[in-house]
């Protein structure tokens, strides 16, 4: 039998696993704006527990600051929501963003397609990054053991006591 990977055994039983976001910050030359933030990923976390922030690229314009000591977890009531993302084309980590200190900080992440919507509907600073490949079989391990898919429901075709009431369609 092949051995497993540290992550991947990390990842059997496990509903959560530890992550660092990196935050990039872009220097702009623009009269109303003088920087743009954004998410740029999440790597797997193996700082020491309590690890500050630090920056790991400088250049003219641009930094990458890691913000480690976060976790993505999953939840049983968000099984539809993973299941929608892990089938999309471009499986994402939806990272909730606020500006502390003149600093974009991660607040929140989550690999629910439906929480990430929600967020976003709330006018909250919400990057979706690239969903690392490790998390993956995670993921669709849960998502077949909780989601349900919803039974569907026979198409209702409108009878004419209908049509009276809806008029022409």
């Amino acid at each position: 039998m092949p051995e497993r990977s540290a992550s991947e055994a990390l990842l059997s039983n496990a509903t959560s696993y530890p992550v660092a976001v990196i935050m990039e910050r872009m220097t702009l030359t623009n009269r109303w704006v003088s920087e743009k933030w954004e998410a740029k990923g999440v790597v797997h976390d193996v700082s020491a527990p309590g690890s500050a922030q630090r920056v790991i690229v400088r250049t003219g314009q641009l930094t990458h600051i890691l913000f480690p000591g976060h976790v993505i977890r999953l939840h049983r009531d968000e099984a539809e929501g993973y299941h929608m993302n892990i089938t999309s084309p471009q499986p994402k980590v939806f990272v909730l963003w606020r500006m502390r200190d003149e600093i974009a900080r991660p607040e929140l992440l989550t690999v629910s397609y439906n929480e990430g919507a929600r967020w976003m509907d709330s006018d909250e600073h919400v990057d979706g990054v690239a969903l690392p490949v490790e998390l993956l079989s995670w993921m669709e391990q849960f998502a077949q053991l909780h989601y349900i898919p919803e039974p569907r429901k026979p198409k209702r075709y409108a009878s004419n006591k209908d049509k009276g009431r809806m008029g022409n369609y």
